[in-house]
């Protein structure tokens, strides 16, 4: 099985650098021209969390060595980076403990990698968002 990174279930025992914080998007499946959304904090040698997988599953964190693991095991190419404010990062940092602390309910389109992105990014303030949830259509907005 290819790697997806490492299944967070506990918090952080200190802040994230939130004031490096980008939207990261990566070629999909062969199924999904979508492409797939990382949530990257502390910029191209920082920390990369994400949501994959079917019907329940637990979010993944990654360093930067696993990220480039990610990309080669499963075929992916960096399709878009792009750069988020964080005015709140305490916010965002506990939003994504909360969102560590259970398994998230995959929903293709409604409940996918995107929108566990949006959550953490919208609770610490950062504007914007995707529309139609399928990153590699259209930016952070």
């Amino acid at each position: 099985m290819a790697y997806e990174g490492i299944n967070l279930y506990e918090c952080a025992t200190t802040l994230y650098p939130w004031g490096q914080t980008y939207v990261v998007v990566v070629s999909g499946s062969s199924w999904n021209p979508c492409g797939h959304t990382i949530l990257n904090v502390g910029g191209a040698n920082g920390h990369y969390f994400h949501i994959a997988g079917d019907g329940y599953a637990r979010p993944y964190y990654m360093d930067a060595k696993g990220y480039q693991r990610y990309l080669s095991e499963n075929q992916k190419k960096e399709l878009n980076r792009q750069y988020v404010k964080v005015p709140k990062p305490l916010k965002a940092q506990q939003r994504l403990d909360e969102l560590a602390s259970k398994p998230w309910l995959w929903m293709v389109l409604p409940n996918n990698c995107a929108s566990f992105v949006e959550k953490i990014l919208q609770a610490g303030g950062a504007d914007g968002g995707l529309y139609s949830n399928c990153p590699a259509m259209e930016g952070w907005n």
